[in-house]
């Protein structure tokens, strides 16, 4: 096929949606699209054979030097391991995923619980909040800084630097890139004091036990990991949110299979992702079916929809009980989250106690998005939550 032919996706608007009827439309013609900044990947099947096949390394690193940005936050971000290949890449991934070992991330799971018992207890005197400004990010920084044996003192700024990072991974970047410059100088600072300060049995002494790495690689690879932990439970939690208040009969069955909480993030993300898309880019030409991918050329694989194309048996429906195939919204291959256990540890704990105390949560207002393409997330979402009166 030529290139030329397959449908087309504006990505670079405000407006648009990577879980639009326009990208559904987009897939039932093909299994990619075309976009300004490169294909767009939209069927499950060939995203999951160009996320684990060599020929494409990360393509995310080319973000800052497609939208010109630039700064501490552009320079960090091409140096760190999300954007490395190579040697590099694999030194730094097997110091993070030796840190990050099963057994010591799910040993603070109480702890996560306490602080979202905390958070929940000091929302019970006022009729409606912003889940936001008062549970998901406070949690965040406060699951991010137990990892970090901070204190819990410092974990609201960690978690307010942590956010302006994620504003300026979608398209209206350029709005945010001075707050991200200054973020990215603020928690490399503080990353190079734990680096000469290990607090005992964090993550940071973790990282430096045995390691070879150099100063600044240490340095990057705590920012990352403060980023992207914060950023993900912050905004996936607050998507939970989001998706249980449309479908209360999800909210009333998970209540009674708690069992079911692990079942019901995957759904959540497969269903309204914050980071909508995974990059890649072609390292020679490749021939997939009936489309020539030049060298050079970016793959964005669409995670929703992907998660739910008809193609492996999804109906488009919020069906935590379902059974569904993987989604890829930790990504895939080489570049899979390193933090997916962090982020599937701290949001269980969470979903827990909201299950206990919640009957359901509904909206007290309008709530805001980011533009819901690139890294997304919601800015506000006031609530009115109905407490059980006798939590299980």
């Amino acid at each position: 096929m030529i290139t030329e032919t397959l449908p087309f996706l504006d990505v670079t608007g405000a407006a648009f949606s990577t879980r639009s009827d326009e990208v559904r439309a987009a897939r039932a013609r093909h299994w990619c699209a075309r976009t300004p900044h490169g294909l767009a990947i939209l069927r499950q099947k060939e995203a999951g054979q160009i996320l684990r096949n060599r020929r494409f390394r990360q393509g995310s690193y080319a973000w800052p030097d497609i939208i010109r940005l630039q700064g501490s936050f552009a320079e960090f971000w091409k140096l760190s391991v999300i954007s490395l290949e190579g040697d590099a890449h694999k030194s730094l991934r097997y110091l993070a995923q030796s840190a990050l070992s099963e057994d010591w991330v799910g040993a603070p799971a109480p702890q996560f619980t306490r602080s979202a018992e905390r958070l929940c207890d000091a929302m019970r005197e006022f009729e409606t909040f912003d889940i936001i400004e008062q549970f998901t990010e406070p949690f965040a920084g406060r699951a991010i800084a137990t990892l970090l044996g901070l204190a819990e003192d410092q974990a609201d700024v960690l978690a307010a630097y942590a956010t302006r990072l994620g504003f300026v991974m979608g398209p209206e970047a350029k709005q945010h890139i001075a707050d991200a410059n200054a973020a990215t100088d603020r928690i490399s600072a503080l990353a190079s004091h734990m680096i000469d300060a290990p607090p005992a049995g964090s993550y940071t002494e973790r990282l430096l036990a045995g390691s070879q790495a150099d100063r600044q690689a240490l340095i990057d690879l705590l920012v990352i990991s403060i980023f992207r932990g914060v950023d993900t439970t912050r905004a996936q939690l607050a998507f939970a949110a989001h998706l249980f208040n449309r479908y209360l009969e999800q909210w009333t069955w998970l209540r009674e299979h708690s069992e079911a909480v692990p079942q019901a993030i995957d759904e959540v993300i497969r269903m309204q992702p914050t980071t909508t898309w995974a990059s890649r880019e072609a390292l020679e030409d490749v021939i997939m079916q009936d489309v020539t991918i030049a060298a050079g050329t970016t793959l964005h694989v669409f995670i929703h929809a992907t998660s739910t194309d008809p193609r492996i048996g999804h109906d488009g429906t919020f069906d935590v009980p379902a059974r569904r195939k993987p989604h890829f919204g930790f990504g895939a291959g080489a570049h899979h989250c390193l933090g997916h256990l962090v982020a599937r540890t701290d949001m269980a704990a969470a979903l827990h106690v909201w299950l206990k105390h919640w009957k359901s949560l509904d909206l007290a207002g309008t709530p805001a998005f980011l533009p819901d393409s690139r890294n997304t997330s919601p800015l506000k979402m006031p609530v009115r939550p109905v407490w059980d009166s006798q939590p299980g």
